[in-house]
């Protein structure tokens, strides 16, 4: 091990060791070290290049993590000696009787009323960001092309075309009809609509001169040269992979690589048209999220819609393409091994370069924010603790051999506190998994809302943590979208999901049904200590009454009551646990093995408020967090 290296590493924020979740203590790979430094264009292969890098470094990214936030997140004055509770979704899940097979943006504004009716004060989602317009197999929304733009494919078709249009009746009734989310059948559906609407809005009456005509160019205005690149990238992408290429820019002809290019350049004066229709999908969609966002919060909701952002882009979408200085290539941000994944994870995902952000002074990290925040009254920062470091994992090299680079935790707090502000956004950051020590007393002192899921929040011996005892600046849940569904928590459909997919062994599948068992003893434990345990059931392994094998209804409700009796500020309820799927959105680790980001709901949208157990949790939760007059 080279001491030379360490100091090279150190003064490029690469952390030499870090602790893992369960307390143990893992030392970075010189391996690791010149991977993560060839990421960063320093030479480090030999003696002479580390020695050469170290005299020409410059000072590393200041470590301010321990200065005090100056600009706090916005918390409106209401929610201070409040507390409220929402409903989060997937939105691509949701059915209704006129959306063309996937979610969109007409059926979240009228869940957003329905939930309102109940008693929620916001609607949750997934992140929203642009995927592949050219691929529709490229569906994971958290492996977005570009975090500054929207997926057109959630535009409600139906408010973009006059009935006259034409449509393909029964690839649409197919569409609907399926299970999960068909994404190239729905894409080839809309992409014609699309086109169509695309057509109308031109030809309509008193077009070029009218009000929505002039209210595109002043999107197009706004949105600028962020906007002309990722338009130019998706006009671009769509005839390479009507060429043969895929839809991302890694293997394309070394002439269209770049954004600059001359060969780029030509196509871009050549496709004027269409790069123009890309710019009309993102105006349609950031209209049409505006006003679910605005009929969220007329139909009564105090916060309205409740975004996502992602933790990183994909190495080769349109965020790297157009911006390919402010991110960095050979590596991939990932996880370290925890209780969960031994092997690590590596989402296959672009960082932030952290010397680039301070170069251009946080502009692309504020811009992003300032984006995700027009139309939302609070976010959600997916894997927070990238404020403070990120995993990086050089490409050569398993998840189990990254290493964290720190990033300039102080003064991205500091913008993001002062875009959350402007924009009157809460903000809330998913603080799981393995925290730095310090990292959560930050986020406090920044106003960011920590995230609490009830499963992992235990005490020292294992017992649950009652509501009392809960974090008062946190977002508490029942579960996530990478977690089980409480019905399939407690029947187990989790562990054999991990067995089916060889996630786990026979062995550990058997030793987590064991502990699971316990688990469900346990949570009966903490209904009866806190008088919300429905008669007829004790927490006593073996016991005269035995947990049932299926959870009931009526203890699903009681779940939801301990939840919503929680200290903390904020409180989600799954739309899939309101309408009593077992099944989860996610199963991480997986990619073909899992229908992951495809399962739809059971029901119509309109119809799970009727449903005995949406109206039983529902007003559960609400009698636990009612209104302050």
């Amino acid at each position: 091990m080279s001491e030379a290296l360490d100091r090279l590493a150190q003064a490029h924020g690469i952390e030499l060791g870090y602790i893992s979740e369960t307390g143990e203590h893992h030392i970075v790979s010189d391996e690791t070290k010149r991977g993560v430094l060839r990421a960063l264009r320093v030479e480090a292969a030999t003696d002479d290049e580390i020695e050469a890098s170290l005299k020409f470094t410059p000072q590393p990214p200041r470590d301010d993590s321990a200065t005090p936030i100056d600009a706090r997140c916005f918390m409106p004055d209401w929610l201070s000696g409040d507390r409220a509770w929402g409903i989060t979704c997937q939105l691509y899940g949701l059915r209704s009787g006129r959306n063309w097979g996937i979610g969109d943006f007409e059926d979240l504004a009228r869940l957003s009323e329905l939930a309102a009716r109940a008693g929620a004060d916001f609607i949750g989602v997934n992140p929203l960001h642009a995927l592949f317009f050219a691929d529709a197999s490229r569906y994971s929304p958290y492996a977005p092309s570009s975090r500054l733009f929207l997926n057109p494919f959630y535009i409600a078709v139906d408010r973009l075309m006059p009935p006259a249009i034409a449509v393909d009746g029964s690839g649409l009734h197919a569409a609907r009809a399926t299970e999960l989310v068909d994404y190239t059948q729905v894409a080839r559906l809309k992409r014609k609509a699309f086109e169509a609407g695309y057509r109308n809005f031109w030809s309509s009456k008193g077009c070029p001169g009218n009000a929505a005509a002039r209210s595109f160019r002043a999107f197009c205005a706004k949105r600028g040269a962020a906007l002309r690149r990722f338009a130019l990238y998706e006009a671009l992408s769509e005839v390479l992979v009507a060429r043969g290429y895929h839809s991302g820019w890694h293997t394309w002809p070394e002439s269209y690589r770049r954004y600059d290019s001359h060969a780029v350049r030509r196509f871009e004066r050549e496709n004027e048209e269409r790069i123009a229709f890309h710019q009309w999908l993102q105006w349609v969609a950031e209209t049409q999220l505006r006003k679910t966002h605005e009929r969220a919060k007329t139909a009564g909701m105090r916060i309205g819609l409740y975004l996502d952002l992602a933790v990183g882009v994909a190495p080769d979408g349109a965020d790297t393409w157009s911006q390919p200085d402010t991110v960095v290539s050979g590596v991939h941000i990932g996880a370290p091994p925890d209780m969960f994944n031994d092997q690590g994870q590596d989402w296959g995902l672009a960082p932030l370069s952290p010397v680039k952000l301070i170069a251009r002074n946080f502009e692309p990290f504020e811009a992003m924010l300032r984006e995700l925040m027009h139309s939302a009254g609070a976010i959600r920062i997916d894997h927070a603790m990238g404020l403070m470091r990120l995993y990086w994992i050089p490409g050569d090299v398993r998840a189990t051999q990254g290493a964290y680079v720190r990033y300039p935790a102080g003064e991205m707090l500091h913008r993001l506190a002062r875009v959350s502000c402007r924009q009157r956004t809460i903000v809330i950051g998913e603080d799981l998994g393995t925290v730095p020590t310090g990292f959560r007393e930050m986020m406090s002192e920044a106003e960011i809302q920590g995230y609490r899921v009830l499963y992992f929040e235990r005490e020292a011996d294992g017992t649950f943590r009652l509501p009392n005892a809960y974090s008062h600046k946190a977002l508490a849940c029942l579960s996530t979208h990478d977690l089980p569904t409480l019905k399939g928590w407690w029947a187990g459909i989790d562990i054999d999901e991990r067995e089916r997919t060889r996630l786990s062994s026979p062995e550990n599948a058997a030793d987590m049904r064991a502990a699971r068992t316990n688990d469900r003893v346990l949570l009966l434990a903490a209904l009866k200590s806190t008088d919300l345990l429905p008669s007829g059931l004790e927490p006593v392994l073996n016991g005269a009454a035995p947990c049932p094998v299926e959870l009931p209804d009526h203890l699903c409700v009681a779940a939801h009551a301990l939840l919503a009796r929680a200290l903390s500020r904020l409180v989600a309820v799954q739309i899939e646990d309101l309408a009593g799927m077992s099944k989860q959105a996610n199963l991480p680790g997986t990619v073909d093995e899992h229908p992951n980001w495809r399962r739809k709901l059971p029901a119509d949208m309109e119809e799970i408020p009727q449903m005995t157990l949406f109206q039983d949790i529902t007003r559960a939760v609400s009698q636990e967090r009612p209104r302050n007059q």
